[in-house]
């Protein structure tokens, strides 16, 4: 398990270690990760982390998709387009300028609807908004 705090509210997801094992690994390496969290530009009702800066390993597709389901994270190490996590809130299809990509789904957030819809619209209405990332004790 892991936590995701921003803007005072703290979010659990689980890992899919069964799933996506080697992206998880990667994941945890991260860890403690403390970044932004944007609303997307071409996605949909989601928003995105930027990882670019972060020396990734060559990754294999995982568990992977381009429409996610509301609080699937997706980890995308950049085949072709910035590197990044996904943190679908609401209708996805996970797509940049390069046209539709598709991440490893390698965990899963537990939160409502209603919470998941109101953290993009946050970002959205907000702008870029810190967020902490790490293991769940």
């Amino acid at each position: 398990m892991i936590e995701i705090q921003t803007n005072g509210t703290t979010y659990t997801a689980e890992l899919h270690e069964e799933r996506a094992p080697e992206t998880v690994a990667a994941f945890r390496e991260m860890l403690p990760l403390r970044t932004e969290l944007m609303h997307v530009r071409w996605s949909g009702i989601a928003t995105w982390i930027n990882i670019d800066d972060v020396d990734l390993p060559e990754l294999p597709r995982e568990n992977h998709t381009t429409y996610p389901s509301r609080g699937d994270l997706l980890f995308y190490p950049g085949y072709r387009n910035d590197a990044e996590i996904l943190l679908p809130c609401g209708p996805t299809c996970f797509k940049s300028q390069a046209g539709e990509l598709a991440g490893n789904h390698f965990a899963t957030v537990d939160a409502s609807a209603e919470t998941l819809r109101e953290l993009e619209q946050t970002t959205l209405r907000d702008g870029i908004q810190a967020v902490e990332i790490r293991e769940k004790e």
